[in-house]
């Protein structure tokens, strides 16, 4: 990341895992300063901060040392790129609601005019009391404001319920998307329906036709969009090497085979402003299936194998001119070409082409590069990188054109 992150913690059991979190940013490169209420200096040790960080923790006693050249809240409101407060409490919330800088913390966070990305942590009866409920609301209308809303579990006052701290991960993928767009929801108002993994085409009951895709690229999409603010639905196939959290924000509609994967798109596709097909969709399927196992010896052979039905080109076929689609295509090699002529064949408006025979570009790997090419021929190249590092950057490049999309010519419907 190589950024300035302030870091703040409020009174919250969760502010336990602040030491994990603070560790997590520094390892990826930021430089970190932590400052904590005075609740939460009860839970976690500024110390532990301090050494984890390199940096003082600031603390209530040191707003107004008189060691201090300047006021403290502002020097650390200042020198933030992004202030990331996780967790943030109900009394924390109020406070920046109604403005009251009473506080180091409080101070602070309303003299900055850094992004912010805010993570809350509590009872599941506190969150949802009215109260509670209007603040959250008003203070997910500030501008430069990433709301993360926390999510379902085991509480630590024993109950189930809302509350808990959004996991480490997602706020390190909110804290990457916040940074990229200073905290502006650039994808807001814009609903997206995204495509990912693998389609199985089962012969019998335990064997079938798949790939080696983990899903992590179009998850990864659908996660980058929902943090900028998009509406986002994700239909998917059987996912590995994707973090929980990341389907955490998301209305997800799981699916097996290629026609499941295919009719689930075809229900929501009306409703929305564009498709991003990054799924792995199978090509064949068994000509022969079997609703028990067959034994080995009697497994046909050779198998008999048939098409699968192209669910991109049907899908564009049926989209409106004010409808957008952006695809995929996992290649031999960086063929522009052949990326071009399956751009046209299956109508996408654009693709991305990257070569699985590249060194951290292959299926099922955290990381993937290529060009992102439009219809017209343009092209922009995208370095190798963490896959959600790679989404927010396609995302960047395209957020401008997406909020004015509209196709020339006739509906394809």
């Amino acid at each position: 990341m190589g950024r300035r992150i302030l870091v703040a913690g409020c009174g919250s059991i969760a502010a336990v895992k602040l030491p994990q979190l603070v560790s997590s940013l520094v390892q990826h490169g930021a430089q970190v300063r932590c400052v904590l209420s005075p609740k939460a200096e009860q839970f976690v040790s500024p110390l532990a901060l301090a050494s984890l960080s390199r940096h003082p923790c600031s603390l209530e006693a040191h707003q107004w040392d008189p060691c201090q050249p300047r006021p403290l809240h502002i020097a650390l409101a200042e020198w933030a790129e992004l202030v990331l407060v996780a967790p943030l409490s109900v009394t924390t919330m109020a406070r920046l609601v109604h403005g009251l800088a009473d506080t180091l913390l409080s101070s602070t966070l309303l003299a900055s005019q850094a992004p912010l990305l805010v993570a809350p942590a509590m009872n599941t009866a506190m969150w949802e009391a009215p109260a509670v409920q209007a603040n959250w609301q008003a203070l997910c209308h500030w501008p430069r404001l990433l709301p993360l809303e926390p999510s379902s579990g085991l509480l630590a006052c024993d109950s189930r319920g809302m509350g808990r701290l959004p996991e480490l991960e997602l706020i390190l993928q909110g804290t990457r998307a916040a940074l990229v767009t200073g905290g502006v929801a650039d994808l807001k108002g814009l609903r997206i329906l995204c495509s990912a993994g693998p389609t199985r085409e089962f012969l019998d009951p335990v064997r079938c036709l798949t790939n080696p895709s983990s899903g992590r690229m179009g998850v990864a999409m659908a996660l980058m969009a929902r943090l900028r603010g998009a509406a986002v639905e994700l239909v998917h196939g059987p996912l590995s090497n994707v973090p929980p959290s990341w389907l955490e924000p998301l209305e997800t509609c799981p699916v097996v085979s290629a026609a499941e994967m295919g009719a689930a798109l075809a229900q929501r596709l009306p409703q929305v402003d564009g498709l991003v097909m990054a799924a792995a969709v199978a090509d064949h399927g068994p000509g022969l299936t079997s609703s028990v196992k067959w034994p080995k010896g009697a497994l046909p052979n050779p198998l008999p194998l048939q098409e699968v039905a192209d669910l991109s080109a049907g899908l564009a076929s049926q989209l409106r001119r004010d409808q957008w689609m952006l695809g995929f295509a996992a290649q031999q090699g960086l063929d522009r070409a052949r990326a071009l002529e399956k751009q046209e064949r299956k109508g996408f408006d654009w693709i991305f082409l990257n070569a699985i025979d590249l060194a951290g570009q292959g299926f099922g790997q955290q990381t993937n590069g290529g060009i992102l090419i439009w219809g017209d021929g343009r092209e922009q190249g995208l370095n190798t990188q963490d896959k959600a590092a790679l989404a927010g950057a396609i995302w960047s490049a395209l957020a401008k054109e997406l909020h004015q999309f509209h196709r020339s010519g006739p509906d394809k419907v």
